[in-house]
């Protein structure tokens, strides 16, 4: 990127100092009551598909830049690994099954006000850009002006919208490209949902027809937990072999270890082509002058199996396609490079965090967190757990699941089959290897998460029916 922020604070040439003076003379020369928010996310994307989460097989400056100016958390989960669902809990701050948002083609319900509508209530220009999924998906190309509580930026080339994160997120990145070159009326709520790596759903039945030949030598090595557990619960069976909503699963039955390789060799690419959208939509903040005032969060609506467990693509517990990277930098306001390996953070999170560095009321009905709160004090009161929902199939209503977890434990329970119930210590097996639902001394452990979920399940009205 030229002649960037980032390059410029790496280089010296403008000091942490400089960089708060200076925004503190913007901030008072302009009266902004609060910072600019650009909101980035991408779709189907793994915590630990990214460089500065530990990954040497892709390359992710962009996004790694982001961790390297602010801070860059390791306990982030999706409500739901699926878009549309996990999309809802950050428009509204509330879970899927408050939102009626179930499955991908479900429209939001509800008395909930939307992040864009909290926004413009407080005098913001609340603008999206991208994938919505609420339940259209791209409604700027088809001459929508607004959805609820944004207005969108029009595309070019709106024609070769698709599907595809190839073909829609360069389109999506040259309309925010327009924004900001325009110099945007302050204080702005900008979204920006872009596809990619969600190409790699294509992959698992293209596998062996790929255009690109890859050198074995060049392919990623396999996790240590590809291998999955052949008494895993019959709920988690019967999604192996669906052939419809999530069908990437059953495609990958004959997969050898070398196809498994190529399906992750692939999924890092498309991470790094998201990666390079990114950086252009930097580049343009910078190029308005405006990133000294503007609080960036990048996140993902859910991550992939990315070849754990012999699974592919979303709809599990398993920690892969429910953990996703959760970043949050404003230049020289939030502490660079830290690292929060501490706190449970959801995706309900984004938008009281949104509020609260704004400096807004949060709704007091809201179960997300203000997450500045644990940035300006680690030592902050915080959650003690979390909750994902998991409805995978939508021909089958009351085949749900729910997750619990905790500090050092995962607790997922299914609504069908034998042995329904799968128990982790994270702390010991963070490749979650060994269930240990059925081990007599974790019976009390067990049994306080199953506590938590009632519980849960009751304030929530829930309709997830628990032992």
């Amino acid at each position: 990127m030229k002649n960037n922020m980032f390059l410029k604070i790496m280089m010296g040439t403008l000091t942490g100092t400089a960089m708060i003076s200076s925004c503190n003379e913007k901030l008072n020369s302009k009266k902004v009551k609060g910072p600019n928010i650009l909101f980035i996310f991408t779709d189907q994307q793994t915590i630990n598909d990214m460089g500065a989460y530990g990954n040497p097989y892709v390359r992710t400056p962009n996004m790694d830049n982001l961790a390297r100016f602010g801070v860059r958390f390791t306990q982030s989960y999706c409500t739901s690994p699926v878009s549309a669902p996990s999309r809802s809990s950050f428009m509204t701050g509330h879970m899927p099954h408050e939102t009626k948002v179930i499955y991908n083609d479900n429209c939001m319900q509800g008395s909930f006000l939307t992040m864009g509508e909290l926004f413009q209530k407080a005098g913001y220009k609340t603008y999206y850009a991208g994938k919505w999924h609420l339940p259209e998906e791209y409604p700027a190309a088809k001459d929508r002006d607004s959805i609820p509580g944004f207005q969108l930026l029009k595309f070019k080339n709106k024609e070769r919208i698709s599907g595809y994160g190839k073909d829609s997120d360069p389109i999506v990145t040259s309309a925010v490209e327009d924004f900001f070159h325009k110099k945007p009326e302050q204080p702005f709520l900008l979204c920006v949902s872009l596809l990619n790596p969600h190409d790699i759903c294509g992959v698992p039945y293209n596998i062996h027809n790929l255009d690109t030949v890859v050198n074995p030598d060049c392919l990623p090595a396999l996790p240590a937990n590809h291998p999955y557990d052949p008494d895993e619960p019959e709920f988690i069976k019967e999604c192996r072999n669906r052939t419809h909503y999530g069908q990437e699963v059953s495609s990958t039955h004959n997969f050898s270890s070398k196809d498994w390789r190529q399906y992750l060799y692939h999924y890092y690419r498309y991470t790094e082509k998201v990666d390079a959208e990114i950086g252009r939509i930097i580049e343009a903040l910078e190029y308005a002058g405006l990133e000294e005032n503007t609080l960036i969060i990048f996140t993902s609506d859910h991550g992939d199996g990315a070849s754990s467990h012999h699974w592919a693509v979303k709809l599990s517990f398993y920690e892969e396609p429910v953990k996703v990277p959760f970043i949050v930098t404003w230049f020289g306001k939030t502490p660079a490079g830290r690292v929060d390996s501490t706190h449970l953070i959801s995706g309900l999170d984004v938008l009281p965090t949104m509020l609260g560095y704004a400096g807004l009321e949060i709704p007091t009905n809201i179960e997300g967190r203000n997450v500045k709160q644990i940035i300006d004090n680690p030592l902050a009161s915080w959650r003690s757990y979390l909750v994902s929902e998991l409805a995978p199939d939508p021909d089958k209503k009351d085949f749900i699941g729910r997750m619990i977890r905790t500090e050092r434990f995962k607790y997922n329970i299914y609504s069908w089959g034998k042995h329904n119930e799968q128990f982790f210590d994270l702390k010991k097996d963070p490749g979650e290897m060994h269930n240990l639902a059925n081990d007599s001394c974790m019976k009390n452990f067990i049994e306080q998460h199953r506590i938590i979920l009632k519980q849960w399940s009751d304030s929530t009205s829930d309709y997830f029916k628990t032992k």
